[in-house]
């Protein structure tokens, strides 16, 4: 059976999800209206439209509903305005019922027929009282979600130390998981302040080039490159080795007097024996 899929993007940044494009034909980011476990949903095509036989869910996939009209983007428009007064209004309920949470985010789908309140804590929140009072006050199906501060990140935006976009809020799908060894691989400070993202967690550029670090490190060391803590002979004299610089194709050296010089290691001349702890 051969099904023309298309991905739709709900979120800037967010997941692509599959739908059957039935008789549509749609080209990268056009609007379009489809049908969603929750109902309707707006969001733009990000893959266009493909044949496809192999790899198929069990499940039928849901379906393109329609193009998007200029009446949908009114009502989007319309939501957004609900969500922005949601989230003053239960702000203040949080208040009042001193409720230990954070809420950074509201979403209503397409329909209006539900909203949801996205914050974060440090545990466990009985937020059934606060469930009654946006019951009674949006008469709508309410949600409350909790999640992770990198989420809230995400979700929110900002710049980060690089002084661009977050990735997280721009283009990354999914979090990958991210080490203190992969800061030590690429030769960075490990102070906190230094490596960490504005959701305070290590940011998700540490991983970018590991596998490139990790791949020149072993094919330096089969090189035979002299291991940090080595004393070696220079051209300036003396010297122990004190860091890898794998991308530059260089050694780092402590002299004798203290100055430090960046070597290739074709350079160096290892003296037998002799080596020092970091």
């Amino acid at each position: 059976m051969t099904v023309k899929i298309v991905g739709v993007r709900f979120k800037p940044a967010g997941k692509v999800y599959d739908f059957d494009a039935g008789a549509f034909v749609l080209n990268r980011n056009e609007p379009v209206i489809v049908e969603t476990e929750q109902g309707l949903g707006f969001g733009y095509v990000a893959v266009p439209a493909s044949y496809r036989e192999d790899g198929l869910p069990e499940k039928p996939l849901k379906k393109v509903f329609r193009l998007a009209s200029p009446k949908d983007f009114e009502q989007r428009d319309k939501n957004r305005e609900t969500e922005q007064r949601a989230h003053k209004h239960c702000i203040e309920c949080i208040k009042s019922l001193k409720l230990p949470m954070n809420l950074f985010s509201v979403e209503s789908t397409f329909d209006t027929n539900k909203l949801t309140f996205f914050f974060t804590a440090e545990g466990r929140v009985d937020f059934r009282e606060l469930v009654k009072i946006l019951v009674r006050e949006f008469r709508t199906r309410i949600e409350m979600r909790q999640v992770g501060i990198r989420n809230q990140a995400k979700m929110c935006g900002g710049l980060g130390r690089c002084g661009r976009c977050l990735c997280c809020s721009t283009f990354l799908e999914k979090f990958e998981p991210v080490s203190i060894r992969m800061a030590k691989e690429q030769g960075l400070s490990l102070n906190p302040t230094k490596i960490s993202g504005q959701c305070g967690r290590l940011m998700c550029c540490l991983t970018y080039e590991n596998a490139t670090y990790r791949q020149l490190k072993s094919e330096r060391m089969k090189a035979n490159w002299p291991k940090i803590g080595r004393i070696v002979d220079t051209a300036q004299g003396k010297g122990k080795v004190i860091r890898h610089n794998v991308i530059g194709d260089r050694v780092a050296v402590r002299l004798e007097g203290g100055q430090e010089v960046e070597i290739k290691p074709d350079g160096l001349i290892p003296e037998t024996g002799q080596t020092e702890g970091k």
